[in-house]
């Protein structure tokens, strides 16, 4: 658990020092766009920062991806794994699938998870 929470804090500090980045670059990247009389540096200033931006949502969506797979169809796996086997009658299935389904309850309600039905 100790190592969870070390590795929680250290990405939480990563995440929040690219938010810091991604903002100094965003509001010049804005600028550009809004005036029509850039200079040639201006203009490839604005398609370098352009070209990067999209390689960076690229990115993103790469972890996005990799996270909702990850995250949803490994919870779905283990929940119709432990399903099926608590309905053959083993306890310890039983027990973990109650388990499953409280946490899963208490995300809901306290807003954690959000239910798109």
């Amino acid at each position: 658990m100790e190592e969870f929470k070390n590795t929680k804090n250290e990405l939480d500090k990563e995440l929040e020092q690219f938010v810091k980045l991604l903002n100094k670059i965003l509001p010049h990247y804005h600028q550009l766009l809004k005036r029509s009389d850039l200079s040639q540096d201006e203009l490839k200033n604005l398609g370098e920062i352009e070209h990067y931006l999209i390689g960076v949502n690229a990115k993103i969506m790469e972890i996005k991806g990799k996270l909702e797979q990850d995250l949803f169809g490994q919870s779905l796996h283990v929940y119709y794994t432990l399903k099926e086997n608590a309905k053959n009658g083993d306890p310890t299935s039983k027990l973990k699938l109650e388990k499953m389904r409280e946490a899963f309850v208490e995300a809901l309600e306290s807003g954690d998870v959000m239910n798109y039905n």
